[in-house]
């Protein structure tokens, strides 16, 4: 016979366990760095990405995404899509509550950067960051709504930074800039929109520079991720925030310090890839 044990337990820890993911993009870096912790709980994700098939420079595609959730505990479900694209989106949304009967989380994580000067921004790169970052985190979060509305704790998540309106972040790189405060635009109106509803709809972002593929791509990208801190602090914020009362949690712009230090972690410096605390890059936009 088990002994009883009349000590009062402590609550468990709130998890993600049997709640239902889709995420834009996610087949590397932050995104997919928060689908393995959301599968650690036993989580179901769904991952949107254009990438079905090896790509020459990035690592990782849906399917080898999926590979990891199902092997870190959760249920994937990979699909090959283009978040610019009206039927793909409404194709995977549809896809994902018929194999797990519904939605409750949005993350909208699928972005495009340039930092390039007004002079030198491609049009073509600034309408692939205006489709994917703004167009697309509207559509995504749009197309979900009915879905999200039948879940007990419906929450969008926003990869995108806090409306910064200091000059100099316009005059840095105006195209991205815009593209990004866009996607916050969209965290700003759907919390406003949604509230009688009770989704949750935030935003977060690093507090400092985060190790991605994005990142080492861009000139000197190498070398700024040695004073990078690793995905997995976003992850872990991010799942902070998703186990949080939808009721009471909406309309926010955290950081990923912010959101752990509120849930009692303050030594940050397991994330950090070697550089001393005191050195590492800040994010822009803060």
């Amino acid at each position: 016979m088990t002994a009883r044990n009349d000590a009062q337990e402590s609550p468990a820890a709130p998890t993600l366990d049997g709640r239902t993911i889709i995420m834009s993009g996610g087949s590397r870096g932050i995104g997919l760095a928060i689908a393995l912790r959301a599968a650690r709980d036993g989580a179901n994700v769904a991952i949107m990405a254009k990438t079905g098939e090896p790509h020459p420079k990035l690592q990782g595609t849906v399917y080898t995404a999926a590979e990891q959730i199902e092997a870190a505990g959760g249920y994937a479900l990979p699909l090959v899509g283009d978040v610019r694209n009206d039927d793909d989106v409404r194709a995977a949304v549809d896809a994902t509550v018929h194999a797990f009967g519904g939605i409750d989380i949005v993350v909208n994580n699928a972005s495009a950067i340039d930092l390039s000067k007004t002079p030198d921004v491609d049009m073509k790169r600034y309408d692939l960051m205006a489709d994917i970052n703004v167009r697309g985190t509207f559509m995504l979060s749009k197309f979900c709504l009915d879905a999200l509305r039948q879940s007990g704790n419906p929450h969008i998540l926003t990869l995108s930074p806090p409306l910064n309106l200091e000059p100099r972040w316009a005059g840095m790189h105006l195209a991205y800039t815009m593209a990004k405060y866009g996607m916050s635009m969209t965290t700003l109106g759907l919390a406003e929109e949604l509230k009688e509803d009770g989704i949750a709809v935030n935003s977060l972002w690093p507090a400092t520079l985060i190790d991605t593929a994005a990142i080492r791509n861009l000139p000197g990208g190498t070398t700024m991720v040695q004073a990078a801190r690793s995905p997995e602090i976003v992850a872990d914020a991010a799942h902070a925030v998703l186990v949080r009362p939808s009721r009471g949690c909406t309309g926010n712009f955290y950081t990923d310090e912010e959101v752990l230090r509120e849930v009692g972690v303050t030594d940050l410096a397991r994330y950090s890839l070697g550089a001393p605390e005191d050195q590492l890059v800040p994010d822009i936009f803060l």
